[in-house]
């Protein structure tokens, strides 16, 4: 786990266009799932592009200071090698 507000910016910024999953503490013992794109990056914040089946809102920010004291966790979604047919 990264350990200052630097190292997670930097880490975020090579994964801008990724497919991403979050899970967010959404207060009073609700935790948010939602999934999305790392769309843009910021000196302080982060903008997700969230899937329009599933969620009402187009985009969500998130700080760093998020993701550092664990309200927001965030897990890339790797689509994995795509089968080929080979004749």
């Amino acid at each position: 786990m990264a350990k200052t507000l630097i190292e997670i910016k930097q880490g975020l910024e090579c994964h801008i266009g990724k497919r991403l999953r979050l899970k967010a503490n959404g207060g009073r013992r609700k935790t948010i799932e939602r999934s999305g794109v790392l769309a843009e990056t910021y000196p302080s914040v982060f903008i997700v592009e969230l899937d329009q089946d599933e969620n009402a809102f187009e985009r969500v920010s998130y700080s760093y200071a998020d993701v550092l004291t664990e309200t927001v966790e965030l897990s890339f979604v790797d689509d994995g090698p795509k089968a080929v047919a080979v004749e």
